[in-house]
């Protein structure tokens, strides 16, 4: 084949020529095939411009060439860099035209067949995903090219094997044509990342079948049909059905849901093939408004999952897939929406194996159009609609016997157009058994739901009452957001009020958090790499870190609140009653799998324990469970009942007793600390003693605690803004980080008024204040001592025009060192006023950098909600009222100032000079945390408002000179 020119083949907007029909993929038969992942030659070049295809003769001396693992990206491997973008396209939008200066990969692979590869038949070469298009040869001769980079292509190459000494030649471009619609929130990341095989056809084998097993709720009865290109039998020992390909056979069965996932196996035999089945019988309808399975509506408690590996990018091995799908499970996590791609196809073989619904997504969007009013986007030009109906066809004929794959989905953020129209048509005549979905589509026209990004929860609740308006059939249609709560660094915020609504209105049927993993690359010295990392000319920076899981894939913060918000079992009560009320929130399983058991807890203690007999309810059932009587010598103090759901044995994704839910119900009160003022102030020579502390005279500063030093004690308003504080530039809200700064919250300044030594307190009286501006706060400290505690009252008050929340408000300090860390109070683990979900009031103990929570970008991070007393440094600290506890070996400027986790260096100074090992944070309030980094602010209940306050708290030291 000879062009014009070099990107003659590259910006041809065609799908690509020479590749053989789409057909169903599946992970063995007893058909022949050879693995070509491994050690490839490989050269990079700087453009497309020389179109020497020489490197794919038979003879050619590639002796010089770099290895290179594949499948794998180049860029990772050491040759180029990765591109980071939103959705700016990193090229000129001329479509459908690409730079010369286009990094170019020529791979070769140099293989033997083995000795007993089987004569006969037919031979194909298969791709399973290349980035961003591939020109293949096979022996000298070209096979043929294609774009589409998540998709299968699959190549006539029997006729051209050899025994020996086989050359498989590939050229790979980083843009094309195709890279127009491939504009996803992603890393632009050329090369071979998916599987390459050689798959033997023998003569009679099955050039593609389709599995069609329904399910009717009302007789318990799945009706099977495989249709095949060939004759052959479909035989499922299980069901007794032995029947020929293409005749329908109905049985009593057990239906297939993500949370009954039953599978049958079988198998298709033809003449020259035995293709194994995995048979799930459900029914996928909309039915009253709603999306049904089986009868029952659906509630997606889901995540948005790009494909990734720190090190690996998207060169995922089944284990880390299967990895995902495990995690997934065992935090309640119960859907997937494949953006914005169809995934590896194992992926899809795992999630019918646990069960998890899954939208299957078209690798398709051309966000990039946005920037110019959707101008030659190409989903409404004619010329691209053959390529987009073949992506179209290409996903559903791949993945089209997967029981867990609901929903198709046409793409993601690619505008509006014939194009779209073109594919929904085309898939509701091959597969009418799925739903359509596509969130671009607000009049629904070519959809069969309403979907929607980031709405805010007023929005939702108005479209769950039906009260939103639109097109009346958008309005008789299923609402599921298909993203929300932004993961992005310390959040997501308002996943609980979101929940709230989800379940209490029917048309509302869930959503999609964004999303399940950071991508951040692993980095020798950064840790993770995000956008801008590597020099890239436009890059959006961490945007691209905005997942559930951090990049070694430890569940964050996020990712416990998610599990604990949309647990299926709930926990209610009032220990005044002696019962609890207990929920079934599944959609279709009872609660005969899980154990319930009981803890009496004592000031986070617990004092006994044992089971709960709970009835096993169906789903939406609901029960009042006798608590036991308090146990008998129960000491005195603030006592709750904890409550868990258990596997009640192990399963396929999680051991005995893993927790699925639980809920603690209080029975009393806490104790408030009490300190009588008895202790008299006592000057001395520069000094101040009360009780246990030595104040500086002239600034009434507190020094010593006991024999604990204590450096730079004030008031603090100020945080290391989160990625949700700044917000996203396009956001309607005012960004909180934005206004703090400009404001100057973040280099408060602090006046002294007044020392003034009482008959029995130490007053101080200040006033904090930004530069350049008249606004401020007033803040007094009382100090009271009764010999051996020391309690410090803080009243604030605002003064000015203050139209802005505050970061936080509570008092900061340094301590010369601390390590352990021991609390009762919210944990274990991080928690704000509207990520607090899944924070249990416990005992808790941890170390000063176990409390830090590794963001990628550095932010604020590891406050410990409702804290009733700490320990550390060899101070003992108790809260009226409880408070949030913060502690960490860099001040919070340290923290602001950092790009990556790297930069962080413990013992930050402090202001004035001075140093301090641990510097310790104890709140009275912190302002939300929201998902505005591209969603919503936090609601209005839990920003942090500037208004007078007063809050208080006792110190005494603990056994030791140093640490608790």
């Amino acid at each position: 084949m000879s062009f014009r020119h070099a990107n003659d083949y590259v910006e041809d907007v065609s799908p690509g020529s020479g590749a053989l029909p789409p057909r169903a993929w599946y992970a063995g038969s007893d058909a022949r095939s050879l693995s070509l992942k491994g050690s490839w030659r490989f050269r990079l070049s700087p453009t497309a411009d020389a179109e020497d295809d020489s490197f794919a003769r038979t003879d050619y001396d590639a002796a010089d060439w770099a290895d290179i693992s594949v499948p794998g990206h180049w860029v990772l491997q050491g040759h180029g860099a990765p591109i980071y973008t939103n959705h700016l396209y990193p090229f000129p939008v001329d479509p459908p035209r690409v730079p010369t200066e286009n990094p170019t990969g020529d791979h070769l692979r140099f293989f033997d067949l083995p000795a007993d590869w089987p004569a006969g038949g037919e031979t194909v070469l298969r791709f399973d995903g290349v980035e961003s298009c591939a020109r293949i040869w096979l022996n000298g001769t070209e096979l043929g090219e294609f774009k589409g980079s998540r998709l299968p292509h699959e190549f006539a190459a029997g006729r051209l094997l050899q025994p020996r000494g086989n050359v498989l030649a590939v050229r790979v471009h980083q843009w094309s044509a195709g890279s127009y619609l491939e504009d996803q929130d992603q890393w632009w990341l050329p090369g071979i990342f998916r599987d390459v095989t050689l798959l033997h056809r023998p003569v009679g084998s099955v050039p593609d079948f389709f599995v069609h097993a329904s399910y009717d709720h009302l007789t318990g009865t799945g009706t099977l049909r495989v249709d095949s290109g060939v004759p052959g039998r479909v035989t499922v020992p299980d069901l007794g059905i032995d029947v020929a390909a293409g005749e329908p056979v109905t049985v009593p069965a057990e239906p297939w849901t993500a949370e009954t996932p039953r599978l049958y196996d079988g198998v298709l035999a033809a003449e020259g093939e035995r293709v194994p089945l995995r048979i799930g019988f459900r029914t996928v309808e909309l039915s009253d408004g709603l999306i049904k399975v089986n009868g029952r509506p659906l509630l997606f408690k889901g995540v948005n999952r790009h494909e990734w590996h720190p090190g690996r990018g998207r060169a995922l091995d089944l284990e880390t897939m299967r990895e995902d799908v495990l995690l997934m499970k065992r935090h309640n996590i119960n859907a997937v929406r494949t953006s914005h791609y169809p995934p590896h196809p194992a992926f899809l073989d795992l999630c019918d194996e646990y069960g998890l619904w899954v939208i299957d997504e078209c690798d398709l969007e051309t966000h990039g159009f946005t920037e110019q009013g959707w101008r030659d986007n190409p989903v409404d030009d004619d010329r691209w609609t053959p390529a987009l109906l073949d992506r179209a066809a290409r996903m559903v004929e791949r993945d089209k016997n997967h029981p867990s794959v609901v929903v198709w989905s046409l793409g993601n953020e690619a505008g509006t157009g014939r194009g779209l129209t073109a594919m929904a048509k085309w898939i509701r005549g091959r597969d009418a058994s799925r739903l359509i979905h596509y969130e671009g589509d607000h009049n629904c026209r070519d959809t069969d739901l309403y979907s929607r990004m980031y709405a805010g929860h007023a929005e939702v609740e108005r479209i769950g009452r039906g009260l939103d308006g639109g097109p009346r059939g958008r309005r008789e249609l299923p609402f599921v957001l298909c993203e929300y709560a932004h993961a992005m660094g310390n959040g997501p915020g308002g996943l609980a009020d979101y929940q709230r609504l989800f379940e209490r209105h029917g048309r509302l049927q869930g959503g999609f958090v964004w999303e399940w993993i950071d991508h951040g690359i692993a980095h020798p010295e950064l840790g993770y790499a995000y956008g801008g990392d590597f020099g890239e000319e436009l890059h959006d920076g961490n945007f691209v870190c905005d997942g559930l899981l951090f990049p070694d894939r430890q569940p964050s913060p996020g990712l416990l609140e998610f599990k604990k918000v949309i647990e299926p079992v709930s926990v209610t009560g009032d220990a005044a009653d002696g019962t609890v009320r207990v929920t079934n929130k599944y959609d279709f399983a009872g609660l005969s799998a899980l154990a319930f058991t009981w803890s009496y807890e004592v000031e986070g203690e617990p004092v006994e324990s044992g089971t709960l007999a709970v009835p096993a309810l169906a789903p939406g059932e609901s029960a009042e469970v006798k608590l036991p009587a308090v146990p008998a010598g129960a000491p005195a103090g603030e006592s709750h009942w904890t409550i868990r759901a258990v596997l009640a044995s192990d399963t396929a994704w999680a051991p005995r007793n893993h927790v699925v839910a639980w809920g603690q119900i209080p029975v009393s009160e806490r104790r408030v600390p009490y300190v009588a003022a008895t202790a008299r102030p006592a000057p001395g020579d520069g000094a101040i003693s009360l009780g246990p502390a030595v104040f500086d005279a002239r600034t009434g500063a507190l020094r010593t605690v006991g024999e604990v030093p204590v450096t730079g004690l004030r008031l603090d308003v100020w945080r290391a803004t989160t990625d949700n504080d700044d917000g996203a530039a396009w956001q309607g809200d005012p960004r909180h980080g934005l206004l703090w700064r400009s404001l100057g919250l973040h280099r408060m300044r602090h006046r002294v008024d007044a020392v003034e030594v009482g008959e029995d307190a130490l007053t101080v009286r200040t006033r904090v204040a930004p530069a350049a501006r008249e606004l401020g706060l007033s803040a007094v400290y009382r100090w009271t001592s009764d010999g051996d505690r020391l309690r410090l009252t803080v009243s604030t008050c605002p003064e000015g025009e203050w139209t802005v929340p505050l970061p936080r408000l509570g008092i900061r300090f340094g301590l010369p060192a601390a390590d352990r860390v021991h609390w009762y109070g919210g944990g274990p683990g991080e928690a704000y006023p509207d990520t607090r979900q899944a924070a249990s009031v416990g005992r808790w103990r941890s170390t000063v950098d176990g409390m830090q929570t590794p963001y990628v970008r550095p932010q604020e991070n590891g406050a410990r909600i409702d804290v009733r007393w700490a320990e550390l440094g060899g101070l003992r600290i108790e809260g009226d009222p409880a408070f949030f506890l913060t502690a960490r070996r860099w001040t919070t400027e340290q923290l602001d100032a950092a790009a990556h986790r790297t930069d962080l260096v413990p013992g930050a100074a402090a202001g004035g000079g001075s140093t301090a090992g641990v510097w310790v944070n104890l709140d009275h309030g912190q302002h939300g945390i929201g998902s505005q980094s591209c969603g919503p602010a936090p609601l209005p209940r839990y920003r942090l408002k500037a208004e007078p306050a007063e809050f208080s708290f006792v110190f005494s030291t603990t056994p030791g000179t140093g640490e608790s």
